[in-house]
């Protein structure tokens, strides 16, 4: 009953008028994200990030979560129609996406998109009710220490959401670390790392940092794209009447549905995966299961429907280990928990007890905002495929106004506009040389409450650091990191000896 009515008031909380309205911009702003390849999520977030200060702590999560979930619908429809992937979880469904519509399959395509995405998604949200149970029962037993504990988790796990090296992760968490102490320590009132500025005394802006790591570098990556995306012939001619599945579609997609919905449940839950590593994951087990394995990548139903599931549910879960553990599962994720900080809310297990309205707000939304997406979807697929047309030049200059008229609005100051443009000069740099940003900003948002509950917890056991260790919670979270360096210590050790092997055989 308890369940019920917590759901009950969530829905009462997604309904008010001001709250529904921004879920519909949101997942109207990520389908046209998804849409137009090169105008990453992170990016569009971080720019929309100072829009979100004059708004409720809800508006601005319920808006921030469409934007996300959202795109990850727009990402097919490009990867369908023009074999052009919006988003990196949407490339798998280029290899039967793209084929299906060059064969007149277009609307029976794009009809199973958006069918599995739907299904996926209300999966996801299922497992995310009956996830949070038993965190609430948890929760009180959470203090410093835990927390301290749990948090160090995080940052180890923020590690992993680099590609590539292990090192250059942590390296990047370091430094997000010591950008995080920046400003006036709280305990003392002494000002730490500020160089003799003063506009530093209150720390860096997390706004300017995000804005600029991810919204003026990825301009900046982008700054030669000036041609306009290429058509196939027919893309822009979708009806209404086209957007309906093909007989026997849904009968020969049900098995692949519940495997690739599985698939994205288990991995949004897991820090460091996200639904881009679902979605391959999901279509490599559908070619296995398959009784013909050679219609895959020629226009097999079952090759859109699985990894678009296990896309939307792993979108959803993601939500999980954000909301009730503080630890994001992918960058934007952690730009969730950025979102969360400026509006003066601790995520973790508390958060569902101190926040309730929020948090089950916030759940009951997804179901608006996922059947929004359906309404939105149907009639202006043909809109999306037409923008596709507008060239580089025009959209990335406008960015550039919006990021810099964002960061300005938050203090109205120009040493922010500044910071801003320095952030994104350095976040180009980082993609040069292949370090991956998003841990930095973990770093930068997760390190002041390290640091505030590792002294916490000290004042609380007059300074005896076995606290950490003799509380249960806190020694599973603290085993826990130690699997987790284990493990990147052994995966970096195979690696190397491949390498020798490779090289012994050459």
């Amino acid at each position: 009953m308890e369940l019920l009515d917590n759901l009950i008031m969530g829905f009462g909380v997604a309904f008010q008028p001001y709250n529904l309205m921004w879920a519909a911009f949101g997942v109207f702003m990520g389908n046209l994200i998804g849409v137009l390849p090169g105008m990453g999520v992170l990016a569009a977030i971080s720019m929309l990030l100072p829009l979100t200060y004059t708004m409720t702590p809800t508006a601005a999560l319920v808006m921030l979560a469409g934007i996300y979930y959202g795109s990850q619908y727009g990402g097919g429809i490009t990867s369908i129609m023009l074999n052009m992937p919006g988003t990196a979880s949407h490339a798998v469904a280029c290899l039967d996406g793209n084929p299906l519509a060059r064969q007149g399959k277009a609307g029976s395509a794009l009809f199973m998109l958006m069918f599995s995405s739907f299904c996926g998604a209300t999966v996801g949200i299922v497992t995310m009710i009956l996830f949070t149970p038993l965190l609430t029962e948890v929760a009180f037993k959470f203090g410093p220490a835990e927390y301290f504990s749990m948090m160090v988790v995080g940052l180890l796990a923020g590690a992993t959401l680099a590609k590539g090296s292990a090192v250059k992760g942590v390296a990047m968490v370091a430094l997000g670390l010591l950008l995080g102490v920046v400003g006036t320590d709280v305990n003392s009132g002494v000002m730490r790392f500020n160089f003799g500025i003063m506009e530093l005394s209150d720390g860096l802006s997390l706004v300017a940092l995000a804005m600029g790591l991810f919204g003026i570098a990825d301009i900046l990556r982008n700054v030669n794209k000036m041609k306009a995306a290429v058509k196939v012939e027919g893309s822009g001619r979708v009806s209404m009447k086209s957007l309906r599945p093909e007989k026997g579609d849904i009968k020969q997609s049900r098995g692949a549905l519940v495997r690739g919905t599985a698939i994205g449940s288990l991995f949004g839950v897991l820090p460091g995966t996200g639904p881009t590593i679902a979605s391959f994951i999901a279509y490599a087990t559908e070619k296995k299961v398959a009784k013909e394995p050679k219609r895959f990548g020629r226009g097999a139903i079952e090759g859109v429907a699985s990894p678009e599931a296990a896309c939307s549910a792993g979108t959803q879960t993601g939500f999980i280990p954000t909301m009730s553990l503080g630890i994001p599962g992918d960058p934007v994720m952690a730009l969730m928990l950025g979102a969360l900080i400026i509006h003066g809310i601790q995520p973790g297990p508390q958060m569902i007890v101190e926040h309730g309205d929020i948090f089950w707000g916030l759940i009951a939304s997804f179901w608006v905002g996922n059947i929004l997406l359906l309404v939105l979807n149907l009639p202006l697929i043909g809109m999306w495929i037409r923008l596709l047309s507008v060239p580089y030049k025009f959209l990335f200059p406008t960015a550039l106004f919006f990021v810099c008229v964002g960061v300005y609005s938050t203090n109205n100051n120009l040493f922010d506009v500044n910071m801003v443009l320095l952030f994104g000069l350095v976040g180009y740099l980082f993609m040069r040389l292949r370090f991956e940003a998003a841990p930095l900003l973990l770093g930068f948002v997760l390190g002041p409450m390290v640091e505030e509950n590792f002294r916490r917890a000290l004042l609380l056991s007059r300074g005896d650091m076995v606290v950490f260790v003799s509380r249960p919670i806190s020694a599973g979270f603290l085993a826990a990191g130690l699997a987790l360096i284990l493990g990147l210590a052994w995966s970096f050790y195979r690696k190397r000896a491949r390498q020798k092997q490779m090289a012994g055989v050459n």
